[in-house]
């Protein structure tokens, strides 16, 4: 408890709360005295009073207005002479004079905690100004016992007030903190962890909500970081891919060339009718190794955004995929169809989503037509309540083993000959981007079968 923010912020606010309790408590204390003791001097005046309208008090009733101001003698003094108006025997010697006609706010509270502290009763003696000027001053004697008796409980109660105040402003004070710095920061570490397990999922990247200035900026920090991060984490494990595909890219390269050079020496020393055969080939073989450069150098400098998620409707998309490859369909054997609810909405980058379908599309296109037999592309899509799936299926040939081993990985996973694998490298990029899986489903004589899972739920909850 000790060790959080707000189990901190708890005892600290106990302490302040009860040090400035203790800076009540002291001079409330203090007043409690000073309006005890004048009340005995205004009691005790009264009591004089009768005894001066009337000097022939019996003893009796003397005692009793003593007994009633709670005094052991009363002494007035008016028109320069000192008078003792009101006696009776004192039980021991006084032990302290306080005078109040003069005394400053430190003397009484001084005098108020000695007197707290001090157990048993003293005799002591009180001198103050008569009320309604009434003679130039009166003078008391009493016991201390009643005066700290009365403290006690008048500062009990004040205790007791204080705990009440302090537990009530302590669990608001507490309450305050968990919703204005506790939750926001909580909030910060929750998308700090989400991001550090998946730096690819965009969902993981804060957006900055908080309306404190210092929160705000904190969030803005982040999210600036994060973004720089993941473009370079991005690029790094790219990088990584494309030293690992080098020696690969080298020998590949080398062998069509070194095809190329032959071809080049027989038609330079041979008028043979052959070279006219002999010349497509040359074509295809420096076209092959032109277009490997270009994929290498292309994936090399690839920067892809991170996703911008909004609400997107999906048969816009697969309508626009479509059209795109109805236009690139050399054959007429190729049907096309699509099974998607047109009133479905998804969350995702509408571009970056084009691109994940228009390459599975294309492969699937590709992979029919190589195989030179008739076949259909179908993209589906259903929802519950955790995701959205989007399934593309084809009758296709299905994909060899090699390609599968290596499905999602450049420059090893390419389905057909010639084929660097990148489109599916990028596909499955892009969807992790989106927090999502691309998954291989099935694959055969029957046709491939891919299946596309984006989550509803926000990565950070």
């Amino acid at each position: 408890m000790l060790n959080t923010l707000s189990g901190r912020f708890l005892v600290l606010t106990t302490v302040f709360v009860v040090l400035a309790e203790i800076m009540i408590f002291v001079p409330s204390i203090s007043r409690f005295r000073e309006d005890y003791l004048l009340a005995r001097l205004e009691r005790a005046q009264i009591a004089s009073l009768a005894l001066l309208a009337d000097d022939m008090l019996s003893t009796e009733l003397e005692a009793e207005l003593l007994a009633n101001a709670e005094v052991f003698n009363v002494v007035l003094r008016r028109d320069e002479m000192r008078q003792l108006v009101l006696s009776s025997p004192i039980p021991e010697p006084i032990a302290g004079t306080y005078d109040l006609r003069d005394a400053g706010p430190f003397t009484l509270m001084r005098d108020a905690l000695v007197r707290f502290f001090t157990p048993g009763n003293r005799i002591i003696r009180v001198i103050g100004a008569p009320v309604r000027e009434a003679g130039l001053l009166i003078e008391i004697t009493m016991e201390t016992a009643p005066l700290r008796a009365g403290m006690l409980d008048y500062g009990l109660r004040i205790l007791g007030l204080s705990a009440v105040i302090s537990i009530f402003t302590a669990i608001l004070l507490f309450t305050a903190v968990q919703i204005l710095l506790v939750r926001p920061i909580r909030s910060l570490v929750d998308y700090m962890q989400r991001y550090a397990a998946s730096p690819e999922d965009v969902r993981g990247i804060i957006t900055p909500r908080s309306r404190v200035r210092e929160l705000r900026e904190a969030e803005d920090a982040l999210s600036t970081l994060q973004t720089e991060l993941t473009q370079a984490l991005r690029q790094k494990e790219r990088l990584a891919q494309l030293g690992q595909a080098v020696a690969k890219i080298s020998h590949d390269l080398r062998n069509i060339l070194t095809s190329t050079q032959l071809f080049t020496d027989r038609i330079e020393s041979s008028e043979d009718p052959l070279v006219r055969r002999m010349a497509p080939k040359i074509v295809n073989s420096v076209s092959r190794a032109v277009s490997l450069c270009e994929s290498t150098l292309a994936f090399g400098r690839a920067e892809e955004p991170s996703p911008r998620l909004s609400m997107v409707r999906l048969a816009d998309v697969v309508t626009d995929v479509f059209d795109s490859e109805v236009r690139a369909v050399e054959t007429g054997c190729i049907t096309i169809r699509q099974d998607v609810p047109a009133t479905l909405m998804l969350r995702a980058d509408p571009e970056q989503l084009f691109r994940v379908l228009l390459n599975l599309v294309r492969n699937a296109r590709q992979a029919i037509e190589a195989s030179g037999k008739t076949g259909e592309i179908s993209i589906t899509a259903r929802e519950d309540d955790s995701a959205w799936q989007i399934v593309i299926a084809d009758g296709g040939p299905g994909l060899p083993q090699k390609a599968q081993t290596h499905l999602f990985t450049p420059f090893q996973g390419g389905a057909r000959k010639g084929g660097s694998g990148l489109g599916l490298a990028i596909a499955a990029e892009l969807v992790r981007g989106h927090g999502g899986t691309l998954t291989l489903q099935s694959t055969g004589v029957q046709g491939t079968t891919f299946v596309i899972r984006l989550p509803k739920g926000d990565g950070a909850l």
